[in-house]
């Protein structure tokens, strides 16, 4: 019979069992150690050259959007103190809020899709953080140079070349930092009317908060913090894992190929020697901009920019070795497994894309420049007049999202002959109002009545094709 080993006195049952040989000076050090800063070594290769294609697209796009005109007005303007978003041609008002909840949802069906296909894509080529962050490695090597010169400066007493330069890297950062808060104003006060009033000097209060909020942001999120934000802050990090299989595409080390690594001469045949094709150079952690080995197998903190693939494969040219030590791959395909692409999850996600994009395009499509909306007076259910009548009133609230002020005239078509309080029924609605309507509709008392529907139409006195349409009930007495 096994006899259990007992437990100390106080211990936890959810205690980890300490390795032999280690100390306490060990384990706190593992858990409060010091950050260590990744100096990333720069790659070379076809996906080096796609991440800086995609950098200057994505930063080209954000840069310039905001000076793009359309119809003499910005073309991507979001205007929140006259509650107006301007997307092209396209006008939304708060109560269009819908179709940028469908787009959120979108986006985000878009991004799980896209995860359980081919791995963290969006990270390694399209992220903010990404994007910004390669931005100012880029400046950080123009001012200090390649990677062992940066450590070297870094690890170095301060002299008059070491402040010169990392005076003019933090330059050029605050100037790139500053000009991305500032565009990033000029999305929500025109840009034009942005610029010309930090000329002058006469920004006001929220614009100058904002200005600067978001350069300290970029400024600390891409200078300094870079990685920690993928490992630490970025919550699509730690539940990507869940959207993984062994048929997600993701970035593999080769156990079987590389495996045991070790150090040899340059065309060097690796079953000779008894090793695998891996000379070990640790190149690939060099390149990683997250600092981690891929060789230890899929971590979360890996955001498949295919940086470590590039220098790999430079390396095994260089050895003649056939490339691919490190590849984009799946789990299956690693243990000679047929590899499944269109499988259950990715199929739910294609669909459920299809369907919103689907609903999402009819709605705009639908989408009427003018609303109504109609409430029956509550407090009476109908009035009898002296004259015999009975009479309904009404609440209509007239929307014009248009961008001009518009004449309306209120009809209403229903059984029976049907009059209308005031006569003729007719507002001036400005561009964006809702403008409340009180309206009386009246008809001959008749048997049998009760209740019936009647419709009510606006349309715009200058262009009759502008109209819209809802539906109410009129009450009467059945006797």
């Amino acid at each position: 019979m096994p006899v259990t080993p007992l437990r100390p006195r106080g211990a936890s049952a959810r205690q980890k069992v300490r390795p032999p040989g280690t100390t306490n000076d060990d384990v706190a050090d593992s858990f409060y150690a010091a950050h260590k800063k990744v100096y990333p070594r720069e790659a070379t290769g076809k996906f080096a050259r796609l991440r800086v294609l995609s950098g200057w697209l994505l930063l080209g796009a954000y840069y310039s959007a905001a000076w793009f005109q359309w119809d003499g007005r910005q073309a991507l303007l979001f205007d929140l103190p006259a509650r107006k978003f301007y997307v092209l041609g396209l006008v939304l008002w708060p109560q269009d809020f819908i179709f940028l909840t469908a787009l959120l949802i979108i986006a985000a069906l878009t991004l799980f899709f896209v995860t359980a296909l081919a791995g963290r894509l969006w990270c390694g080529y399209a992220c903010p953080q990404t994007v910004w962050t390669e931005s100012f490695l880029w400046m950080e090597k123009l001012a200090e140079g390649e990677r062992n010169r940066r450590i070297k400066l870094d690890s170095g007493p301060w002299t008059r070349e070491k402040l010169l330069r990392k005076s003019a890297k933090h330059g050029l950062w605050l100037a790139f930092s500053v000009w991305t808060g500032f565009t990033f104003v000029g999305y929500f006060t025109p840009i034009r009317t942005l610029a010309s009033e930090v000329t002058s000097l006469s920004l006001g209060p929220w614009e100058t908060f904002w200005i600067l909020f978001y350069s300290l942001a970029t400024y600390g999120n891409a200078g300094f913090l870079r990685e920690q934000v993928c490992k630490y802050m970025c919550p699509y990090a730690r539940f990507q894992g869940a959207m993984f299989d062994r048929d997600t595409l993701i970035i593999t080390y080769d156990q079987r190929r590389g495996e045991p690594r070790g150090s040899r001469k340059r065309g060097a045949v690796p079953a000779e020697l008894g090793l695998g094709e891996c000379i070990d150079c640790n190149q690939c952690v060099q390149v990683c901009p997250t600092g981690i080995d891929i060789r230890k197998g899929l971590q979360y903190e890996c955001i498949a920019c295919a940086a470590c693939i590039d220098v790999c494969d430079g390396v095994m040219d260089a050895m003649s070795y056939p490339r691919g030590l490190i590849r984009y791959s799946t789990q299956h395909a690693l243990e000679n497994q047929r590899t499944r692409i269109v499988r259950p999850r990715v199929i739910i996600y294609a669909s459920l894309l299809l369907i919103l994009m689907g609903a999402f395009g009819v709605g705009l499509y639908l989408r009427e420049p003018v609303a109504i909306d109609v409430i029956r007076d509550r407090n009476a259910l109908y009035r009898m007049l002296e004259d015999g009548r009975v009479e309904n009133v009404y609440d209509l609230k007239i929307l014009n999202k248009t961008e001009t002020a518009h004449r309306f005239r209120i009809e209403v078509q229903g059984p029976g002959e049907l009059t209308i309080d005031p006569q003729p029924a007719v507002f001036q609605v400005r561009s964006g109002e809702v403008f409340p309507a009180g309206i009386r509709v009246r008809r001959p008392a008749y048997e049998p009545l009760g209740s019936e529907t009647v419709r009510f139409t606006v349309r715009a006195q200058d262009d009759p094709e502008l109209h819209a349409s809802s539906s109410a009930r009129f009450l009467a007495p059945t006797k």
